[in-house]
């Protein structure tokens, strides 16, 4: 028999939710009010965003600080739900 596997994340971290859609006046709003959902007390200066080079796309990355799995995987479930989210990383 195997070894058990250490886990990959210990829990609190923090951890980097990157999101990307088509460029739109409110697309960072849409998806930092997604992920607030399930993670509140971000903090300031957690969300960043960047328009793609043609600046057709946005990619908008929020820092959470994440408590467990089942946190991260409610966040990505919700973020692949949406339809302004192309792609959540």
């Amino acid at each position: 028999m195997s070894e058990p596997r250490p886990p990959l994340l210990e829990f609190p971290c923090d951890f980097p939710i990157k999101a990307f859609g088509r460029c739109g006046e409110d697309f960072d709003l849409r998806v930092v009010e997604i992920v607030r959902r399930h993670a509140p007390d971000l903090g300031e200066n957690a969300v960043s965003s960047r328009p793609s080079t043609g600046g057709k796309f946005a990619a908008v990355t929020i820092v959470v600080r994440a408590r467990d799995q089942a946190q991260l995987d409610a966040i990505y479930r919700d973020l692949s739900a949406s339809p302004d989210v192309i792609m959540a990383l």
